[in-house]
């Protein structure tokens, strides 16, 4: 079958979490579909870029979109009604090249990764499948709270808008994907059971134990410019580390991933390093003893914890995040919804290592047996037929 598939951002580095699983769906997908990639870029994409992709696609066609049209989008978004998230990807002359493509090419099924390009194929005959992968409004809706008081009013222009477009995308689309079962439980609509979940996997061949020296006792890990890690990077920094200081007065703490913002940055200290890119993330998930991710906002599942139980290492998270990850708390996971308690799962670890080595092993052995990309991607195959 001829597959359109169209994109909000190249998907490679997959630094972010729609560019993994969008590089991982492509890679299965290309088994059995001739793929035709349409990928909004706001930045430039190196031949290094292409080249990793390029295995998996018949075409590649890269859209690029400079600082001063996504001004544009966004004033029209305003005034047009939609949601920022769509309006900021969203361009007439995008949307010209993708019709052409459509009309030139035929394909017999269209698949849109996000809202973010819901626009591009909404008024298309061909059949077609929209994967909202994480519920924009309620991750919204959970900023809130926390935002000053411009960003606020902004953010909830913004939740309203998201509400109204998520049930309009619903209706317009053939097929509906989401990456959790807590996820779809938010879809404001009241056929959202018909959404099918494909949830993420990990690439266990790439992800696995490694023997490295410890440079850091804790970790965490994500896009670094992403509010909700920018939260919890913060939670760790300020809130969790000084009351794990107290009886582990040595203890470091990494925070990996790419585009860290000035708030990430200033959390640099003599126990806090702040790594920014980094060329193989594998080092620094093996150069820990625990792995923190207590996210307070956001949705969706975690690749973080995902590719941490992975390379086996012990993992403390948030009643929030195992909503979606549905490991066994206690067993496989421990879970901290205060800063005390995840300080002090924090502390048992480290002075524990039996049980350090157990929870990290059976969190191994759940990763292994609930997440693989193959297995993640079988739904949507089956869907596309």
């Amino acid at each position: 079958m001829k597959l359109l598939v169209i994109l909000p951002r190249f998907p490679y580095p997959t630094e972010k979490g729609d560019k993994l699983r969008a590089f991982h769906q492509l890679r299965i997908l290309s088994q059995q579909h001739r793929i035709i990639l349409c990928a909004i870029s706001h930045q430039p994409v190196s031949r290094k870029q292409l080249d990793a992709v390029k295995p998996y696609c018949s075409e590649i066609h890269v859209i690029r979109q400079r600082k001063i049209q996504v001004v544009w989008n966004l004033f029209r978004a305003l005034f047009c009604g939609w949601p920022f998230q769509t309006g900021y990807y969203y361009s007439a002359k995008a949307s010209n090249k993708i019709k052409k493509i459509i009309r030139d090419e035929k394909p017999d099924h269209i698949y849109c990764q996000l809202l973010r390009t819901a626009l591009y194929a909404i008024d298309e005959s061909t059949p077609k499948t929209i994967d909202f992968q994480d519920v924009f409004s309620k991750g919204i809706e959970r900023r809130i709270p926390l935002a000053g008081p411009v960003m606020k009013q902004l953010l909830r222009l913004e939740y309203r808008r998201l509400l109204r477009f998520e049930a309009f995308v619903f209706n317009r689309f053939d097929n509906k994907t989401i990456i959790s079962g807590s996820d779809r439980d938010f879809i404001p609509h009241p056929e959202r059971e018909k959404i099918l979940i494909v949830p993420n996997g990990v690439d266990h061949e790439f992800f696995k134990p490694m023997d490295k020296p410890m440079t850091h006792e804790l970790i965490f890990t994500g896009n670094m410019g992403y509010p909700p890690n920018i939260n919890c990077a913060e939670y760790l920094a300020v809130k969790i580390l000084p009351i794990i200081h107290r009886e582990l007065p040595g203890v470091r703490l990494m925070l990996a991933g790419a585009t860290p913002s000035p708030k990430v940055r200033n959390l640099a200290s003599k126990h806090v390093t702040v790594t920014g890119w980094v060329d193989d993330i594998r080092e620094c998930y093996a150069g820990a003893s625990v792995f923190l991710a207590p996210m307070q906002i956001g949705t969706g599942l975690q690749n973080k914890l995902l590719e941490a139980m992975s390379m086996r290492l012990p993992c403390i998270t948030s009643s929030l995040c195992n909503y979606a990850l549905k490991a066994k708390p206690g067993s496989e996971i421990l879970i901290g919804d205060s800063a005390e308690e995840v300080a002090w799962h924090a502390i048992n670890l480290l002075k524990d290592k039996e049980k350090s080595r157990q929870l990290a092993t059976s969190g191994y052995d759940f990763v292994h047996r609930n997440y693989s990309w193959s297995g993640a991607t079988r739904g949507l195959l089956e869907v596309l037929k």
